[in-house]
């Protein structure tokens, strides 16, 4: 079954790829719509510039402080809202607003109060917090109640209702909602370094692309921040999934 379930992604990413070369041989302006191959060369040739890892580096730790600082509030937000339902009702207009508000007004009224240098953390943060708060309280809440009362009724430590009830009903709410907050660090992450013009960052080659009309630049860049955000993506899911096993065990 997993065998079959990747060689119909490979076929469909071949199906893309031919899609896009049709596009790009009717179009036929490199300057418009460069095929793949010219955008492959380009982005080995980026590959091997020692200036692309180290943009790739500062944008990757900036996104992963807003991340992490989304999954520690998050998960901190949400044990407390389990205990004091009252703290749920308090957060829920900040939580609302978070996931309703346009990511571009949000840049734009960070870069007039803070510095461009923490636009992309709290972006990151206010990207990741809402999921990753409403994974956990909804995983929390998925606990059996009748094993949560013999916990209760037998005074059973939390840190062992923490690990032997809770955890094991946690993780696919974790795991999915870190997945999730993962793409959309990076997707809004990168936009506010573009909106930014952040200075040594994925955003800033991004704009100088656009500006100058590099298009096999804009889109190998693009293939790039694919890539990494999917890296990491799956990292988190098997950290995510390890430390998980190994908290039970304990």
């Amino acid at each position: 079954m997993k065998r079959r379930k990747a060689a119909g992604r490979i076929l469909a990413v071949l199906l893309a790829l031919g899609l896009w070369q049709l596009a790009a041989m009717a179009v036929n302006l490199p300057v418009l719509l460069p095929a793949p191959h010219r955008v492959l060369l380009r982005l080995g040739r980026l590959c091997l510039e020692g200036t692309t890892w180290a943009v790739v580096l500062r944008t990757t730790v900036r996104i992963l402080a807003g991340f992490l600082s989304g999954l520690l509030l998050g998960g901190l937000a949400a044990a407390l809202a389990l205990r004091f339902p009252a703290i749920e009702t308090l957060l829920w207009p900040y939580v609302a607003a978070m996931k309703s508000v346009p990511v571009a007004s949000v840049i734009i009224l960070i870069l007039i109060w803070c510095s461009a240098g923490r636009l992309v953390p709290l972006i990151a943060f206010l990207m990741a917090f809402p999921i990753l708060y409403g994974n956990l309280l909804a995983g929390l809440r998925a606990a059996d109640p009748e094993l949560l009362e013999m916990a209760e009724l037998f005074h059973i430590p939390w840190t062992r209702r923490l690990r032997c009830l809770y955890l094991p009903r946690l993780r696919p709410y974790l795991r999915s909602g870190c997945g999730m907050a993962m793409g959309l660090c990076w997707k809004a992450g990168v936009a506010a370094e573009v909106i930014g013009v952040v200075s040594g960052s994925i955003g800033e080659q991004l704009y100088a692309a656009k500006v100058y009309f590099q298009m096999a630049d804009l889109l190998a860049w693009t293939v790039l921040i694919v890539l990494c955000s999917a890296v990491l993506e799956r990292l988190t899911a098997v950290l995510t999934d390890h430390l998980c096993r190994r908290w039970s065990r304990l």
